[in-house]
This record gives structure tokens, sequence and C-alpha cells, in this order.
């Protein structure tokens, strides 16, 4: 059995084969490709944050799609019922709320005390009127019942240091103070202690409300950092790192400023990504994940270099917590009012998905925390009607990878073809990552090729395949299928193939995402 070469990177690779333009590199039906596992060669634990969601006020996110009060397909609080089951059905491990742009004007204390009492306000993020109904009680009761890790972004934007540790004392403190004592009177007497704490949204960019300069942003978040870590030391902080990767934006330098001001304090780093195909160009919207690997990887330099001399217990991790396809629903005349941001996911856009996935279980050792954006309607996974729903195309890799990839990321030999794009030189058809948990393994492979299926020998380092192996699989009929309140053309299904020895073969359709899940035994 061939043995991992010494230099092996964290991240899965593929053979150094000469980039060449795509259409000399097709691959031909009788190449085999090889994917090879070595449960030794292990990037790190997969955190359940990795599949996270983001709820915010926006379009219709909450009114409509979380909460719809007075439907008949919602209880007696407001939450849509139907929802909420194809929110389990996600396995949401951290919910993000409430923004987001949203977020930066945002004061906590308009959304508590009775409904009808709470003040209306203009919401000049995205151009409509909040009227505060679904607050505080009502996004950490809908986390309670679902489940669900809360995360909380606090208004460093308009908002104060005094606004942002009260919020953290009215959530979590024990104490009798005048905060406690106004949560006791709107029904909760005892604290629902959240652990994860926002420092502001996106405050590196010009569009949102507060935006600050590096060091601004970095001195006024430290006074709010201190204030909260004080009201109670056990909350986790996420400082607001890059989110603007324009060409005239210092996104590096961004990180650093930060990360110089807030490292004592912050055990995250945010950082927010979105990808669309604008351009109609298959092959190198397939590749964004590239991308993705690439900010990774130089986020998580800038957080050694901050850390260089600081004991070596301390840790800062990255939180994606903003990531998804967004581009058909984005721009002048698109992002104001009540239905705004509802794109229609197709399954191109499912793979870039799935990729993403891929590249957060190759980077678990400090991806600690994904969001995708959003939960409902707006960029979503789950579409509503007011009679129903139904799962866009992304919901099914989000799926999979949430209920299945856990325990440990390994490392993943990829030998297969590569292609090229305008972007990128060497890009490999097969995206794979590999999760360990006990003795279950679990292989996830996009397939990018858009035509042809790709032959793949799996094999396994000092362990064998056993059993039957679930294959789950993710297709449609061609790239730009979608789903629809009437028919659902891109979806799961699953067969068993058995695995008996160190090598299996698989053959992976065109345009899928596949996870392949079964037992690897020692030697």
């Amino acid at each position: 059995m061939m043995i991992f070469p010494a230099m092996l990177s964290r991240r899965a690779f593929t053979s150094t084969l000469a980039a060449a333009p795509f259409a000399a590199r097709a691959f031909g039906s009788s190449s085999v490709a090889r994917i090879k596992i070595d449960p030794d060669r292990k990037i790190g634990a997969i955190d359940r944050k990795l599949y996270g969601n983001f709820a915010e006020h926006l379009g219709r996110c909450i009114e409509g799609g979380i909460f719809d009060e007075g439907s008949k397909l919602s209880d007696a609080t407001g939450y849509r019922k139907d929802v909420m089951e194809a929110v389990k059905g996600l396995n949401v491990s951290l919910l993000r709320w409430p923004g987001g742009n949203f977020s930066s004007n945002y004061n906590w204390m308009d959304g508590i005390g009775p409904r009808d009492q709470r003040p209306a306000r203009l919401e000049m993020a995205w151009g409509s009127v909040e009227d505060n109904r679904f607050g505080t009680h009502e996004f950490l009761t809908y986390c309670n019942i679902l489940g669900i890790e809360p995360y909380l972004c606090a208004n460093f934007g308009t908002g104060s240091w005094q606004e942002a540790q009260r919020w953290v004392e009215y959530c979590n403190s024990s104490e009798a103070t005048a905060m406690t004592k106004l949560r006791a009177r709107n029904g909760r007497e005892q604290p629902w202690k959240v652990t994860y704490w926002g420092l502001g949204n996106e405050m590196d960019g010009p569009w949102q409300m507060g935006h600050r300069s590096a060091e601004d942003y970095g001195k006024f978040a430290l006074e709010g950092a201190k204030l909260m870590k004080w009201t109670d030391p056990s909350i986790k902080l996420i400082a607001a790192g890059s989110s603007n990767f324009s060409p005239s934006a210092d996104w590096t330098g961004w990180n650093r400023t930060v990360l110089e001001h807030l490292k004592h304090h912050v055990d995250y780093l945010s950082l927010h990504t979105y990808v669309g195909n604008a351009a109609n160009d298959y092959y190198d919207f397939l590749a964004n994940s590239l991308l993705l690997d690439d900010r990774t990887k130089t986020a998580e330099g800038t957080i050694r270099a901050a850390l260089t001399g600081e004991p070596r217990d301390k840790k800062i991790y990255i939180a994606w917590d903003e990531w998804n396809v967004w581009y058909r629903e984005r721009g002048e005349g698109k992002e104001k009012g009540r239905h705004i941001l509802e794109e229609h996911y197709n399954l191109e856009d499912a793979l870039v998905v799935a990729t993403f996935l891929n590249t957060f279980l190759n980077n678990a050792h400090i991806v600690k925390i994904a969001n995708m954006a959003q939960i409902v309607n707006v960029i979503a996974p789950i579409f509503t009607s007011p009679t129903g729903l139904y799962l866009q195309t992304i919901y099914y890799p989000l799926a999979l990878f949430a209920a299945n990839s856990r325990g440990t990321a390994l490392e993943v030999f990829v030998d297969g073809p590569t292609y090229k794009t305008k972007r990128f030189d060497s890009v490999p058809f097969l995206d794979v990552s590999a999760a360990q948990d006990g003795e279950t393994l679990v292989l996830n492979v996009v397939n990018r090729h858009r035509d042809e299926a790709i032959e793949a020998d799996i094999e396994a380092q000092d362990a064998h395949f056993t059993g039957a192996y679930e294959v789950s699989e993710v297709n449609g009929p061609d790239i730009k299928a979608e789903n629809n309140f009437d028919s659902s053309p891109v979806k799961t299904t699953r067969k068993t193939v058995n695995g008996d020895g160190a090598r299996m073969r698989v053959s992976f359709a065109p345009h899928s995402f596949t996870m392949i899940k079964g037992k690897l035994a020692k030697g």
C-alpha cells in the first residue's frame, strides 16, 4: 500500500497535472481517479457549530418565515410549525440573530415587553418598518424549542457599550438587578445563559450604519468587549473581521488591526462571503471554494501572527458566520422593502454549497463556526408561501453534512483530473472531504464535471471498508434545475454499496454531490 507523501498539506489536493484549457482536459471514461484516506492524518475536531444558520430582520425571513402571527400554519406564539419542522431537518446547531446589517441600528430594548406596546421603528438597513413583535424572548424561546444554540449580534454601529453590556446582563445574569427584574416582569425568571455574542456586523463595510476604520472599530469594540465579559466571563465573543473583499479594500490589514486591539478578549474572528454566477460560467462558479480556502488560510496566518508571544493555550478561531450563494436578487432596487433577496436556487448553487462545506471541514482545525445566510425565504434553503413551503436545492447538501459529518476531519489525498478557468489554473473535478466518528467514516464528494461521470478508487491506509455503505446523492436533471412549490427535481436519492477490503470503486455522476457513509475498521 502506497504511503502518503511527507509533504502532504492540511487540505485535500489533486495531483500536479499541468493546467491546460478546459477543452483539452476532458476526462476520458477509461480513466480512474484515486481518493485515499488515512485515519491517522487528522485535520481537527469538527465543531457542530459549522452547521449554523442566520435569521435577520430582513424581508420575509422573520415575518412570514419563522414567525407568522395569525396564520393557520402557526402555533399560539406565532411560530410557523411547518418551518420549524424543516429547520429540524437541517440539524441547525447555531442560529445568529438579529442581523446582519439590521443589527447596526437595533436597540434590543425595543423588542421586549408586551408585544402590543413595543414601538415601531424605521428600519434603515433594508428600507422597511420594524414592528419589534419578534424580539429577544421570542428568538431565545425559538432556539430552546428547537435545541439550537443562540448567537446574538450586538449593535456596534449606532449602539453604545452600555446597551451591549445590559443585553448580556438581561440575558445571562442571576443577580438581582434592574435588568434581571425587568426580564422577570417580561416572563423569564431564569437567565438564558447565551454563550455566543458578536461585536457588531461588517463594520469594515461603507454600507454599514456606524462604519468605522479598523483602528476606530478596534478601540470601540475593545471597551464593549471588556464590559460584556465583566458582566459574564463565560461568554464567547466574535470580532467583526473582513466582509469587504473589493479590490480597494485592505481586508488583511483590517483583520490585523482589529486583532491587535481585541486579541485578549475575543474568541473568534468573523468573516463573510457571498458568491454568484452572474457571468453564467459554470466551471468558474464551481471553483469559488478555492477562493474560500485561500481566504481562510490567509486569515489563519493573520491570527497566528497576532498571537505570537501570547500563551500557547490562547486560541482565536474563524467564524464564517455569513456565507452563501447570492447574486440574482442583489443590487440597486432589489434590497429595499418586504419581498427582497428571495433567491431561487438551482443545482449548480447546491454544488457550490457542498464545496464550501467541504472547505470548512478541510480547515476544521481553525474554522469552528459557520452560519449559512439565511434560514427562510431570504437567500435561504427554506421557502414559504402563506399556505406552505418547499425545500430549495441548497437544503439537501447542508442537511446531509449536518446530520452525518461529525467527529474528526481527515486529510484526503485526491489524484484526479483538473481543469482551468479564467481565475484558477488548476481546479480538481473531484472536491472531497472526510469525517470519522468512531468507526464511522463519511466521505463527501462533489463531481464538478458538468457532463461526465468520474470513477474513483477509494482507498484506506491501514484500514478496511466493511459492511453496507449508504450512498446519498444530491442531483437533478441539469445544472439549472430548480425546485418550486409544484415539483422538486433536485433532491437526495439513496442506495447502498458493499464495502469489503482496502479499496472500493465508486462512480460519481455528473454535476453531483455524493455522501458515502459506513464502517471503517482498523488493519
